[in-house]
């Protein structure tokens, strides 16, 4: 398990979207942010904890104001493994990963994060187990009152970020097929142009990254789960050219398909 603690003065986006194997918690102590999350964006406020499942594309960004402080924390399957517990993992299921934390509990989530900053640091004999049995506590307060209907209920700040959720949904659901900036503009009756500077300023990406980002991330998980050749998984996340696929993955993963499955498979073991 990693845990960070983080006061950041000024404004500041993160450079890139990035998805990873991890599940990650990000609570904000103070401040404004937004967060992109799958597809949806979130206006993230002091006292909002989010959820980010593992392997799910997201990215941080400014709002209008500066400065912020926050907790992350990322932990891997085998972590709360001991538990066997699926109410541990339902806040990074639901379909709203936002949970404004009560005024009245701050204090509580706020001194049990410090908490487990302290026991990750200290590093003492049991602080695995401490730190287990601290997430596994965080977790089942979370899932509870995500069950009880205590998440915030999600509204869009504008209609342009409704579009965009919308147009983030069905790319979601067709990256498989040919997919262009002017198709998907036409389809939902905007000019490319608009849509463009839109889709950019609402998710943070521009519309090529986040297309390319949602294929390689289905792509590396069939290169996980499946024995099919990198070929046919390339054609079935929507590239028609095999050299393309091929760089666009090491673009966004760092390494090529092959040596992706060869450590998928090593660490799967």
């Amino acid at each position: 398990m990693f845990i960070h603690h983080h006061q950041r003065n000024g404004f500041y986006t993160m450079h890139k979207y990035h998805f990873h194997e991890q599940y990650e918690i990000y609570y904000l102590i103070n401040g404004e942010r937004t967060y992109f999350i799958k597809d949806l964006t979130y206006r993230i406020r002091e006292g909002d904890l989010v959820f980010i499942d593992k392997y799910e594309l997201h990215k941080t960004g400014d709002t209008r104001l500066p400065n912020h402080e926050r907790v992350l924390i990322n932990f891997a399957d085998g972590f709360l493994r001991h538990f066997n517990q699926p109410l541990l993992f339902e806040p990074f299921r639901m379909k709203i990963r936002l949970l404004t934390v009560p005024p009245q509990d701050r204090i509580w989530v706020q001194s049990l994060l410090f908490e487990m900053l302290k026991e990750a640091n200290d590093a003492l004999p049991g602080s695995e187990t401490a730190l287990q049995a601290q997430l596994a506590s965080l977790l089942i307060w979370c899932a509870r009152r995500l069950n009880r209907g205590s998440g915030t209920d999600f509204e869009h700040e504008s209609p342009a970020h409704k579009k965009i959720a919308d147009i983030v949904a069905d790319i979601n659901g067709s990256f498989s097929e040919p997919l262009s900036l002017e198709s998907i503009a036409k389809q939902h009756f905007i000019s490319p142009y608009h849509l463009s500077r839109m889709f950019k300023r609402v998710t943070g990406f521009s519309f090529v990254e986040y297309v390319n980002s949602i294929r390689i991330n289905e792509a590396q998980r069939l290169l996980r789960e499946t024995d099919w050749k990198v070929t046919l998984i390339a054609e079935r996340v929507g590239y028609e050219n095999i050299g393309h696929f091929g760089r666009v993955f090491k673009e966004i993963a760092k390494t090529n398909p092959l040596d992706y499955r060869k450590t998928a498979k090593r660490i799967g073991q």
